[in-house]
């Protein structure tokens, strides 16, 4: 069974979308930083564009239209960090209302979900999502938000989000999360697939250097977007101009470092899989993971997140994590540089340490990112880290490895893969994802970046008005000016 097909113009689109040298002073070809706070109005009240850098500025904006065009969405909306944007998504919603989660879940987004949010009046069940029947068991009237990660952190669990979001359009009044962190929309599209909303950290692949914290929330629905783009002005959680540079000029490599990192990726897993020194590999991209199936019904391939356990305790895990040499061990991922963790001391050791027990991340278990550096250096590090922590054993040779990718893919990655016999669908659900499918998702969406060229006004910084609208109408019956809150007029109302 094959993977979805490439998205077409993906490159093309991630270096052209949002950066038409025409709408920039002196048609520079790179989007300018514009550090401006404040930016002049023509009268009191009448502004261009801009009016202040929180509502909106060139930087951002442009940094926007790149990710609706590469994420075929609608509205962007960049966040200070990623958490920022998960808060601003929570913030939709009110003191009462119910969220389905995913057990296995990012560490920041479970401790928000516990620590911040449910004393805060919402209310939470957390399910085992690879199974939509429990998705759907665990749905109520009050249910406004499912969030759910696929591949999960850090299991790398696959959710089917087809059928997922076939169980929540079903509530007219409940929304699907899809955090596409591990992924990029590079390898997968959420919103072609019924999620309302895509969520990532791009301080991991979409950005992809280690240098910037940032988040971002895609969608292709017109309240939805409105309404985040109000708490990004209304809450402040915006980025900075230079950050939106950079992410912008990461954006534009985004399909040549996925591509490297799945076949960093494909080399690794395949050779932790031959070594006697470890006990368990967990990549999606191996016919041996649970749910590799339903995987390549969503995607058009696999990034570089692998997770294993090593055949010992956490003594062994230590020593290998610091035996490595070309894997920085560190907290993170989805950068040019390979990193290696350990989950249970690092990045999720705010869950306790009975759910970490429960969920298999045990103390033998350790997280790679697999970088884009040569993949036989990889593969040589990991070789002798593991022959340092576990002396018993020989492993393979590295260099056997290294055309992994290539032999597991044996060429064929063409053919569009038909939803698997053994897919865990609930019957409803199951009869209801092709017409939600096909009436939320289409396969060949219109797209206004096909060519590289932003029309104009395509997307609009409403949020600049929030700020200091010019002065509304006058009402003719009073005729006196009306006095609507900062939203204008046919405000939404905002939990």
């Amino acid at each position: 069974m094959a993977h979805l097909p490439p998205f077409s113009s993906f490159g093309t689109l991630a270096i052209h979308a949002g950066q038409d040298p025409e709408n920039f002073p002196g048609n520079a070809v790179v989007a300018p930083i514009s550090m401006s706070v404040t930016f002049k109005q023509e009268a009191p009240g009448v502004y261009k564009e801009f009016e202040y850098s929180r509502s909106g500025n060139p930087t951002r904006k442009a940094l926007e239209e790149q990710f609706a065009a590469i994420a075929s969405g609608k509205h962007a909306l960049v966040w200070a960090s990623g958490l920022a944007g998960t808060m601003g998504i929570l913030q939709m919603l009110l003191p009462g209302d119910h969220v389905v989660a995913m057990n296995d879940l990012y560490g920041g987004t479970n401790r928000m979900f516990r620590r911040i949010a449910t004393p805060q009046g919402l209310l939470f069940d957390f399910v085992d999502a690879t199974n939509p029947a429990k998705v759907e068991a665990a749905m109520r009237p009050n249910t406004k938000l499912v969030w759910i990660e696929t591949p999960t952190n850090p299991l790398l669990q696959i959710c089917d989000i087809r059928a997922i979001a076939a169980i929540v359009r079903r509530f007219p009044n409940a929304m699907l999360v899809v955090d596409n962190t591990f992924m990029s929309s590079y390898f997968q599209r959420p919103l072609e697939l019924g999620a309302h909303i895509e969520f990532a950290s791009v301080t991991k692949y979409y950005n992809g250097h280690s240098d910037v914290v940032m988040g971002v929330t895609i969608t292709r629905d017109d309240k939805i977007g409105e309404k985040l783009r109000f708490l990004q002005f209304a809450a402040g959680y915006v980025p900075s101009p230079f950050d939106c540079f950079l992410v912008n000029r990461g954006l534009k490599t985004l399909h040549l470092r996925m591509r490297q990192h799945q076949v960093n990726a494909f080399a690794v897993a395949t050779f932790l899989q031959a070594s006697p020194k470890v006990v368990g590999v967990l990549f999606p991209g191996l016919p041996t993971h649970p749910n590799h199936l339903v995987a390549k019904t969503q995607s058009t391939g696999f990034s570089g997140m692998i997770s294993f356990r090593i055949r010992g305790g956490v003594d062994e895990a230590a020593r290998f994590l610091k035996a490595c040499k070309v894997f920085t061990l560190g907290e993170s991922l989805g950068a040019v540089e390979s990193l290696c963790e350990h989950p249970a001391i690092m990045t999720h050791a705010s869950i306790s340490k009975d759910e970490r027990e429960r969920l298999g991340i045990t103390d033998n278990f350790i997280r790679l990112s697999c970088g884009v550096e040569e993949t036989i250096d990889l593969l040589e590090d990991l070789d002798q880290a593991l022959k340092a922590a576990v002396p018993a054993g020989t492993n393979p040779s590295p260099a056997d490895f290294v055309h992994a990718y290539q032999k597991t893919l044996g060429g064929d990655a063409s053919a569009v893969a038909p939803v698997p016999t053994t897919s865990a669908i609930p019957a409803a659900a199951a009869a209801a994802a092709a017409t939600t499918t096909a009436a939320t998702a289409p396969s060949t969406p219109a797209n206004p970046y096909a060519r590289g060229r932003v029309p104009a006004g395509t997307m609009p910084h409403p949020a600049a008005r929030f700020e200091n609208p010019p002065p509304p109408p006058t009402d003719e019956a009073s005729g006196q000016r009306g006095k609507n809150p900062p939203g204008g007029k046919g405000n939404f109302v905002f939990g």
